[in-house]
């Protein structure tokens, strides 16, 4: 009751506060469209035009508690920028496809219209699977579960799936086989500054989710202990008490012999072993193999580095593994899910406050995103298609028969075979850019050629765009209402501030239209509203295993968020997992892996010496399309770069800024060289947020995870070349 008082008190003050500066303007609360972390934020409307003119922290805000980075600053920049699209487009000149020139603006009707003949063409002549959905997590939870049921229901194909694909699936994959669910984070981010460890893995966090650092440094400053594996130096990784700099693609290894340090020291908590887990023997037997030498041979990682890092998190009272795409990236993505998940299983330091795993989601939604169907084998509520009983519950619900439910589909990365074979011949792509963010460019970008039909629904011309037949324009996320999902698994709600730029349309609405044209409209035509979907998503979504059944929009206002699972509506929501230290699955045990270590699928030889990893910078975000629009994002960090050993680059003969050639088997780019010993002498960095001939994943390799089917976009093998070209002024 007082820190309610308290809360009302502060909003009341900087409600007055603004109100004296800013006469003309209203306060919208929401939070930030980027990252998982969804910072609590107040957009700035201008009340006599009623745009969004600007923004204001929300000190209310329990995960953030008014602390935002440089995208966040001005993310409300996308809202009314100059490159928004306006109006539908039609492309007339398909030689130019693949470029931002041959489209016309068209009505809405003609490009519905156009969209429905080829649909239904393609269709008829090479039946309902010929269609394909790509979408994406930067979308509300509204937005996500009704692409799926737009996806199997409105278009009636099985080929639909998410760029989470690129994100979040190993996680997801780790985290369902260890502990029998998949909610990103088993505590709440209130917990994290009262922990004694935190364990870092694969995540730059000070750059990628800056605004969960001051929790970071309490740890410290608590006299607690910050470790961190991680290739680079980054920012965290500099302060850090432990810095585990190990080769991109080595982590099961690392995470293999802390574990049989964590047993052979006596920091296991046998009792919880023994009453809640299965499969310790099998592991306990596996890592004996992983000394710290063994370990720091396949790592790189010093042994008496390895022996610290133990000794650390196993007599740390309570501690919290966390885990980013650094470790989730790579065709053992899962495994190292699961690796790293072992530690804190072997120790019992889950299932409690103050202790657990926690995956840091990296888009803004991809927790919400992967729960409710967009994903080609799921439906909502984390259901499954291959589970007769799931699909009869979602069909009762949808008004089909299960007979009528599409089958499983494929991942994303494989859709663009499919393509290639000519089994997908048309794509409708929304909130994703494929053309940037998938690997192995070359070949994706021909296959994007190479379909008879595509959409694209964006609010800028990206370019995944410029390959498309018809551009639809949607809107931003503050002219929408809905909720997401964020990092810990809260689910919280996003409020519109302000109408729609021209004529674009929200990516549900679109949906909604688009099936009544198609002859489908009945199951969709009663969703008037974003709140109309939710309710309908509560009740898909009720019983299963990310149940939002007793979640409304009121009880979000009401408790800052609702965290999953929520059964009714007097649940007040799961905050922790596990206090009962009963797992998901069906005997209530978690299990501990045995993993064997294997390489990544493309070691470095004499003819590619180098490792290439890739990553985020602090100013850009995922492929780049919304901030490198934003002009103080794009001065701050203008195009990328290669990160170089100084060692390294003198073997080279090359200068800092030096302008070189990075190639792989795949493909070729040029940097400007950025010589730091934050990077491995056998490594090399580049982000990954530009397009066209700019775009690192023109070199990286399209091999899957067997589980995720997540590419392994954090190693590959890679060789760098001196030009003639000596600097760029």
């Amino acid at each position: 009751m007082q820190m309610d008082n308290f809360r009302n008190e502060r909003d009341q003050y900087f409600k007055e506060i603004d109100n004296l500066n800013h006469p003309n303007e209203t306060l919208v609360k929401t939070h930030c469209s980027y990252c998982a972390m969804q910072c609590g934020m107040n957009l700035r409307v201008n009340t006599k035009t009623n745009k969004i003119v600007g923004v204001e922290p929300r000190y209310d805000w329990p995960v953030t508690l008014g602390k935002m980075c440089p995208k966040g600053v001005t993310a409300y920049q996308q809202v009314n920028n100059k490159d928004r699209l306006l109006r539908p487009l039609i492309r007339d000149d398909q030689s130019l496809k693949g470029t931002k020139n041959g489209f016309r603006e068209a009505s809405w009707d003609e490009a519905y219209d156009l969209i429905v003949k080829k649909f239904t063409e393609l269709q008829e002549n090479y039946g309902k699977d010929s269609l394909s959905v790509y979408s994406g997590v930067s979308m509300t939870n509204e937005k996500c579960y009704l692409t799926g049921k737009f996806a199997r229901v409105g278009l009636q194909t099985r080929y639909i799936d998410y760029n989470g694909r690129f994100c979040m699936a190993s996680a997801a994959g780790g985290l369902n086989r260890s502990l029998g669910i998949d909610r990103g984070s088993t505590i709440p981010w209130t917990d994290v500054q009262d922990t004694d460890c935190i364990f870092l893995a694969g995540s730059n966090t000070a750059e990628c989710h800056p605004t969960m650092m001051f929790r970071v440094w309490a740890i410290q400053e608590r006299g607690g202990y910050v470790i961190v594996a991680d290739p680079r130096e980054t920012p965290v990784a500099r302060r850090a008490d432990l810095h585990l700099d190990l080769r991109p693609g080595t982590d099961l290894a690392l995470a293999n012999g802390i574990v049989n340090l964590l047993i052979e020291n006596g920091h296991i908590d046998e009792e919880f072993i023994k009453n809640h887990t299965n499969g310790f023997e099998d592991t306990k037997e596996l890592v004996k193999q992983f000394t710290p030498e063994y370990t720091s041979a396949i790592t790189g990682v010093a042994p008496e580095k390895i022996i610290r890092a133990a000794e650390i998190y196993g007599k740390a009272p309570n501690a919290i593994v966390m885990f980013a795409r650094g470790i989730e990236q790579q065709i053992k993505g899962v495994d190292n899910v699961s690796g790293y998940t072992n530690m804190a299983l072997v120790t019992g330091k889950i299932g409690r406050a103050k202790s657990g795993v926690a995956t840091i989601t990296g888009q803004g939604n991809g927790q919400g995103g992967r729960e409710h169907g967009q994903k080609a084998d799921a439906l909502p509520g984390y259901r499954k298609i291959a589970n007769p009983d799931h699909v009869k519950y979602v069909s009762k619900v949808w008004g089909i028969e299960p007979e009528e439910m599409p089958k499983e589909g494929v991942s994303a990365f494989e859709m663009f075979g499919l393509m290639e074979q000519k089994t997908i011949r048309a794509l409708y792509l929304l909130c994703s850019n494929p053309a940037v963010s998938a690997p192995d460019q070359n070949y994706v970008r021909e296959q994007l050629k190479n379909l008879d039909f595509m959409v694209c629904v964006d609010f800028y011309l990206s370019e995944s765009a410029e390959f498309a037949d018809v551009v639809l324009p949607t809107t931003t996320w503050a002219e929408d209402a809905g909720t997401t999902t964020n990092v810990e698994g809260r689910i919280i709600k996003i409020n519109q501030a302000q109408m729609p730029v021209g004529e674009s349309k929200p990516d549900w609405k679109i949906q909604v239209e688009l099936t009544e044209r198609m002859g489908r409209g009945k199951y969709f035509s009663h969703l008037k509203t974003s709140e109309d979907i939710f309710n309908e998503l509560r009740v898909a979504s009720k019983g299963g295993t990310a149940d939002y059944y007793g979640v409304t929009w009121e009880k979000i206002d009401k408790q800052d968020g609702v965290f999953w699972p929520c059964k009714d509506e007097n649940d007040p929501g799961t905050p922790r997992l596990f206090l009962d230290k009963k797992f998901n699955h069906p005997d209530g045990r978690a299990k501990i892996f045995a993993l064997p270590y294997r390489p990544s699928a493309e070691e470095p030889d004499e003819e590619y010496p180098l490792r290439l990893t890739t990553g985020r910078v602090v100013y850009h975000y995922l492929s780049g399309n919304q901030t490198r629009r934003i002009q103080f994002l794009r001065d701050m960090c203008p195009e990328p770069f290669v990160e170089v050993h100084p060692e390294t680059a003198a073997k080279y003969n090359i200068d800092h800024e030096e302008l070189v050639r990075l190639y792989t088997r795949r493909g070729e780019t040029t940097y400007k060289v950025k010589i730091t010993e934050a990077i491995r002498k056998d490594t090399v960095f580049v982000p990954y947020h530009w397009g066209h001939e700019k775009s690192i994943n023109l070199l990286t390799i399209g091999a899957l995870d067997p589980i995720s089917r997540m590419p392994e976009f954090k190693a590959c093998a890679a060789q760098i070349e001196k030009l003639k070209i000596k600097k760029v002024q």
